[in-house]
């Protein structure tokens, strides 16, 4: 598409000097010129065609003039550039141009190679403004799209709390917070029958969208693995398999995957590749969850996931979390740590599940406060109360 120039200017003769200096690049189809013989005759024209976007006008013509021209050029309602066009050493008149926001000012009588400098020089401009422009529209479009999936993502982690009114055996809370608009961790929990509750948390590699819809993935099919009522190391295995076979992303994930049996206390659990757990007891002592450890998820076909066990007295919790805890770094560039972890939660003891995951969030943002979070920040607490 040819590069459409409005020339404003009530002299009969210019249209014919300009299409005659122009007139290969006319016949090339790089420019095309419109021409208006006063102000208001060219508003019109601004308004008709909105391919319209550089204007080079006279100052002194009939009906409208145009210095009014200009301030009139505000009603139009995208970017234009204006060339001023005014006898040699009318710098009163220039001026008053530029200040109503003239882009540049030719002499009369006009020098067509400066007249071509000026309205490339212009042209330049404009486009370059109007890139920035684009990029911007469509960096609001992508904002845009990430709260949207950021909404999206927040609502397919259970969020009612308490989940299960109606069950006293156990209290169960967690929080996700991702470190950009969506984020790779995930928690879940499910009743797999009257007499067992199936939880999870996890954390993929990577950061954005693709973790973030790998996350939705590995969350749903646990899930629905889950809900067959297979073994800990079952289920995490079967989701290993089937990641492994579906994804050529190089993604994975770390899982950890427990059954609580809710009538006794005792959690069977899988851990792939992920940071162990904490067991908080009500006199307030801390001890981690680690054996037996397994590979990550989603990276080898055919891996093997032991299941272990453990059990709950009534009163003590398993809180689980991921590494975007432990590795929160402050200012200084240190650690939040395992240790740091451990003493918040020794001072818990006795906490419902709820204040268990508030307080550590809490630490850890008051740890980091001032720097900019590299990675999500999630945890679970469940409570065993007793059956």
């Amino acid at each position: 598409m040819p590069f459409k120039v409005l020339i404003v200017d009530d002299e009969p003769d210019l249209e014919v000097l300009i299409r005659q200096r122009f007139r290969k690049k006319i016949k090339d189809g790089e420019f095309e010129f419109v021409f208006a013989q006063n102000g208001q005759e060219a508003l019109n024209k601004l308004k008709d065609d909105v391919s319209l976007d550089v204007v080079m006008s006279d100052i002194n013509m009939p009906v409208m003039d145009g210095l009014t021209l200009l301030s009139r050029l505000t009603d139009i309602n995208r970017v234009l550039k204006t060339v001023i066009v005014s006898a040699y050493g009318d710098m009163q008149n220039i001026r008053t141009a530029m200040n109503r926001g003239a882009y540049d000012f030719l002499v009369k009588p006009i020098d067509f190679a400066d007249f071509e400098i000026t309205l490339n020089k212009t042209i330049e401009e404009l486009q370059s403004i109007k890139e920035g422009l684009r990029a911007r529209e469509e960096l609001s479009a992508i904002q845009y799209e990430l709260s949207i999936a950021s909404r999206i993502q927040q609502s397919i982690l259970p969020r009612v709390f308490p989940p299960f009114p109606g069950r006293a055996e156990f209290e169960i809370f967690a929080q996700m917070t991702p470190a950009r608009e969506v984020g790779g961790d995930f928690y879940d929990f499910f009743l797999i029958d009257k007499d067992r509750l199936g939880f999870v948390i996890g954390d993929v590699s990577g950061k954005g969208v693709p973790a973030a819809i790998f996350m939705a993935v590995c969350r749903t099919l646990l899930k629905a693995t889950a809900l067959q009522g297979g073994s800990a190391g079952e289920c995490v295995k079967y989701v290993n398999d089937v990641l492994t076979r579906q994804s050529d992303s190089a993604m994975f994930v770390t899982i950890f995957y427990g059954i609580l049996h809710t009538n006794t206390g005792e959690v069977e659990f899988c851990i792939a590749g992920h940071n162990p757990p904490c067991i908080l007891t009500a006199s307030g002592e801390v001890r981690s969850l680690s054996e037996p450890a397994g590979i990550i998820a989603g990276a080898f076909e055919n891996a093997v996931f032991e299941t272990g066990s453990c059990r709950l007295k009534p009163g003590e919790t398993l809180f689980l979390y991921t590494d975007g805890v432990t590795e929160s770094q402050d200012a200084k560039g240190e650690f939040f740590s395992d240790n740091r972890l451990r003493g918040v939660l020794e001072r818990a003891p006795g906490a419902i599940a709820e204040d268990i995951v508030a307080t550590v969030v809490s630490e850890v943002r008051i740890f980091s406060a001032g720097t900019v979070p590299s990675d999500d920040i999630t945890a679970l607490a469940l409570k065993y109360v007793g059956a």
